[in-house]
């Protein structure tokens, strides 16, 4: 059987539900070997990484998600940064040789498209940078709030200068843990912001936040319905899985510590066996570390990320951060046997090292 997942991958042949759940019962070893071999063949020897800034515009938010540290509560210390303040944070980016900029925030009731296309029209008018950001529940609130369709939404967005939608906002794809611990819309309204956004020529990024209240068969659903829109569009560049940081969170009294470093590994791995039409599979050093993302690179992953010269939303969990630097990303990536490059948003190659 072990042999028929590795088979059944590179073929681009759709694994069963009860199949997939048995992943789940294998070895470690043998998991992360399966893994491996699909990484091998599929993507060589060669592991990418991006420059880039994580810029989080504002932490006023409606949702109150139980799983989230960010957001201010009760409007106490509440922000919004200013056009010009961004702007300062993309030029000092830029000096650092970055390519893409991230702009994810609180879903902001005060903040309507018009507010995004301005600054999205500035952005591109003085850099040459990828702006790869927002989420689909920001861009479902701007829908509902202008009273306007996703397409319009993605269409008008896209026009001022967005070049791709981050998979944020997609937690677990199963409405029984979903509703739950976040009110920031449905499964549906998450897959049918990717749908559009891919239908009119947009590249997306797919995540998945585990280590909480879900179970393996609700990350095996959160699996098959990433699988089966990559098969419908083929828009997902990279899929990216990371565990969820308990700290300072609604979440914190029923969890109190973030998955393991083997559990990590252990879903990195069926993510790549099962997932097998999307190329890219990304490791997050931020919630691992890179020792963890360093062996991850052995267990399906050919993508280190981004350097993030910035970044907010997990540091307000408590969890320690610092921006990783090009030539510790390098280090890690020679140290796995792997030839390190430099890529864009969409993963092209920008130079080798």
């Amino acid at each position: 059987m072990n042999a028929d997942y590795f088979e059944k991958n590179i073929a681009g042949e759709d694994l069963s539900f009860e199949e997939a759940l048995e992943l789940f019962e294998l070895p470690l070893y043998e998991l992360g070997y399966i893994a491996d071999r699909i990484r091998a063949r599929k993507c060589g020897n060669e592991v990418g990484f991006v420059v880039d800034r994580n810029i989080n515009y504002t932490n006023v938010c409606v949702s109150k998600c139980k799983f989230c540290a960010f957001y201010a509560r009760d409007g106490r210390d509440s922000y919004l940064l200013s056009h010009e303040e961004i702007l300062a944070r993309i030029e000092e980016a830029v000096d650092h040789g970055a390519t893409q900029i991230m702009l994810q925030g609180g879903i902001n009731p005060e903040l309507g498209i018009e507010w995004f296309e301005g600054l999205f029209r500035k952005i591109k008018s003085k850099f040459d940078v990828d702006i790869h950001s927002l989420s689909p529940p920001e861009i479902v609130y701007l829908s509902r709030m202008e009273r306007i369709s996703i397409k319009e939404v993605i269409s008008r967005l896209r026009e001022a200068g967005l070049d791709s939608i981050p998979g944020g906002g997609a937690e677990i794809l199963s409405d029984e843990v979903r509703l739950e611990i976040s009110s920031k819309g449905t499964v549906d309204d998450w897959l049918r912001v990717m749908k559009t956004a891919h239908e009119i020529g947009m590249k997306t990024t797919a995540t998945m936040m585990f280590g909480h209240i879900e179970n393996e068969r609700h990350i095996i659903e959160h699996l098959f319905r990433i699988r089966d829109l990559q098969k419908e569009t083929g828009g997902f560049t990279a899929f990216i899985p990371w565990s969820f940081q308990p700290g300072n969170t609604e979440l914190y009294g029923r969890i109190r510590k973030p998955a393991p470093p083997l559990r990590y590994l252990q879903i990195l791995a069926v993510s790549r066996i099962v997932l097998h039409n999307i190329r890219n599979i990304q490791v997050s050093w931020l919630t691992q570390g890179m020792d963890v993302a360093t062996l991850a690179l052995s267990f399906g992953a050919n993508d280190f990320g981004g350097v993030m010269l910035e970044e907010n939303v997990v540091r307000a969990t408590g969890k320690p951060f610092r921006p990783a630097r090009v030539d510790e990303i390098v280090a890690r990536i020679k140290s796995a046997g792997r030839v390190p490059y430099r890529r864009d948003t969409y993963y092209n190659v920008l130079e080798y090292y």
